[in-house]
């Protein structure tokens, strides 16, 4: 089988086809509104540690445990989300996923231990770390003639999620208090669940008049599909990798940072905001670029050079600049773009995109989450925070490792009788 088929996609995946898109109106809305969800259990925490710590103890190791918990959980469903989607359906998995992330984010606003704190907030991660994984799979069964628009849609409602809520969440903390600010996203975390539930009646009603449904195609064995095997599996995951550890970090320590180096805690709250909205044009504009190109590395690149150059004006450049550098930092959040499209752009079927995401995901996070972690452990007074960038600079490395792997192209289920007969 030639591995450079990448445009021969079935187009009756999940029973989807090239159907008009107002027969999918409700999953559309769906995974938007999911989109839109995802990211605010994360940001909105940074901004109001100096709250919290008013009254949950947080020194630099419980904070760093904090900033690593997204990637650990992302990295924990990745691994466990594979077999779950081999037995379950996808949009089961998410609704699973949203209640979880709806009860962490509730259960850590009502916390009154450090310990609570974090095990609800681990709940919520692992929540969000469902999402991850199944929505590549989910825009596959029900878009994949739309593959572009709907990744770009999609990866823009997370940096607008991110950004709504990093800005957001002092004000709401002075209004109302910190618990309050961290535990009212929950409210749109549970309305993610209304159009999956009306996705899952309706199929249940037509099974009902249609026995068997005949719109629905087996999926195809994914016992064959083995991404470890293939350097394209590995290459997404080191990508992962690579973006994460430097975005998380950033989602959790810039404030910190930037309030170091002298500026008020509200102006560094809307630095986060400013640093996460700026993956709103990248966002958009990197799915429909990549899927474009047949060798995309060239992306890559350019968003590996923008985050240590924001980082150098940040740590060096006057404080009154910040802005201008943060701005650029935040354009290299479109890796993490790059990253979500390239999953589906090296798969063919619904079966490799989840395979790949789950295990790119499960990977990278894992090696993501020592970003944030060792980001706080590595700083000492005085010394500007240049060991923490320059570990964030050691992953940009691994994100470039990653670009190359990947960079061929040629899709997984191809590559992988390939190189396995080479074994």
């Amino acid at each position: 089988m030639a591995p450079n088929r990448l445009h021969q996609r079935n187009p009756k995946i999940g029973g989807a086809g090239r159907q008009p898109l107002r027969g999918r109106l409700t999953p559309l809305v769906g995974i938007l509104l999911v989109a839109f969800s995802a990211r605010q259990a994360v940001s909105a925490v940074s901004p109001l540690l100096g709250p919290i710590s008013g009254d949950l103890p947080l020194d630099a190791v419980t904070t760093g445990i904090l900033g690593m918990l997204p990637t650990a959980g992302f990295a924990a469903m990745g691994f466990l989300a594979v077999p779950l989607i081999r037995r379950t359906q996808p949009e089961h998995l998410l609704l699973v996923s949203i209640l979880l992330t709806t009860l962490g984010q509730i259960g850590r606003a009502l916390g009154s231990t450090t310990l609570a704190f974090l095990v609800f907030t681990c709940v919520a991660m692992l929540g969000i770390g469902v999402v991850n994984v199944v929505i590549p799979p989910l825009l596959m069964k029900y878009f994949p003639d739309k593959i572009g628009i709907l990744q770009a849609l999609h990866v823009t409602l997370l940096a607008v999620s991110t950004a709504v809520a990093a800005q957001a969440a002092t004000p709401l903390a002075g209004m109302y208090g910190w618990r309050f600010s961290i535990g009212i996203w929950a409210v749109i975390s549970a309305a993610a669940t209304v159009p999956w539930l009306t996705v899952l009646a309706g199929r249940r009603t037509a099974a009902r008049v249609r026995k068997p449904p005949t719109s629905e195609v087996p999926p195809p064995r994914t016992s064959v599909i083995k991404p470890w095997r293939s350097s394209i599996g590995w290459g997404t995951a080191l990508i992962f990798a690579g973006c994460s550890s430097n975005t998380f970090a950033a989602l959790t320590w810039l404030p910190v940072v930037l309030i170091d180096r002298g500026m008020s805690p509200e102006t560094a709250g809307f630095m986060l905001a400013l640093y996460s909205i700026l993956g709103l044009p990248v966002g958009f504009v990197v799915p429909l670029a990549v899927v474009k190109m047949p060798r995309p590395l060239p992306i890559a690149i350019l968003f590996v050079v923008t985050f240590p150059a924001g980082y150098g004006g940040i740590i060096f450049a006057p404080i009154t600049s910040a802005a201008v550098w943060v701005a650029i930092a935040g354009l290299g959040q479109g890796a993490y773009s790059f990253a979500f499209t390239m999953i589906n752009k090296r798969a063919r079927t619904q079966t490799g995109s989840g395979v790949l995401s789950g295990f790119a995901q499960g990977v990278g996070y894992t090696l993501a989450s020592l970003g944030p972690f060792l980001f706080g452990l590595l700083h000492q007074p005085g010394d500007h925070w240049l060991p923490s960038f320059g570990m964030l600079g050691a992953w940009l490395l691994v994100l470039t490792v990653g670009a190359l792997m990947i960079n061929r192209p040629r899709v997984l289920e191809d590559a992988l009788p390939a190189e396995t007969a080479r074994r």
